[in-house]
């Protein structure tokens, strides 16, 4: 005979343990991703304030798509070898990272998952993937739609400068991040363009 509310019981301790108080936002879909306090919001822009955070990150070589497939498949690779040495880094949390850092000798780009609170950190034997924390930070974020691109992420990105600009906000200049929440092959995408505050 079937014993529903204990599994009903258990089911509820383990969404609060792990939420510890917080609700991944829909665009989550159920899936684990960075938790932040939405400090304030308008029609250009929200200011949100990230805890820290852990990543798994590569090199992306250009902002050709084979490239950035290339880094994709680094780090899948990566946390499958994990995996078979029995480390568990999920593959499915949100959001997948690309960030661009402008710089004299052209743009530096990088890849990067996020690590749920609670992974257990490998030793990372791999020289073309890198362990990353990211400490609490302010960041300015402007939510679009359409399928994720380099040339997307660059107009928003632009757009959202233009709006801290305007709303007399102090932000890094030179480095801006796109964050996807959605395969991409989705009907639907919910993307962003992130800028650190300075």
């Amino acid at each position: 005979m079937e014993q529903p509310l204990p599994v009903l019981v258990a089911l509820i301790l383990v969404l609060v343990c792990e939420g510890h108080g917080w609700t991944a936002p829909d665009f989550c879909h159920q899936q684990q991703c960075p938790q932040y306090k939405l400090v304030a919001t308008n029609q250009d822009f929200e200011e949100r304030l990230y805890v820290a955070t852990d990543w798994i990150t590569t090199k992306i070589e250009s902002a050709m798509d084979g490239d950035v497939m290339a880094a994709s498949s680094r780090l899948k690779d990566y946390c499958q070898r994990q995996k078979d040495a029995g480390y568990e880094i999920p593959v499915d949390s949100w959001p997948a990272l690309i960030t661009i850092t402008e710089g004299g000798d052209g743009p530096d780009l990088s890849m990067s998952w996020f690590l749920p609170p609670g992974t257990t950190k490998p030793d990372n034997t791999d020289p073309s993937v890198q362990l990353q924390s990211r400490p609490e930070a302010t960041v300015y974020v402007r939510v679009f739609d359409g399928a994720p691109s380099i040339r997307s992420g660059q107009d928003n990105m632009e757009m959202l400068r233009e709006a801290l600009n305007k709303a007399g906000k102090s932000f890094d200049p030179h480095t801006y991040t796109g964050a996807g929440y959605d395969p991409y092959l989705s009907l639907h995408h919910h993307n962003e363009i992130w800028i650190y505050a300075a």
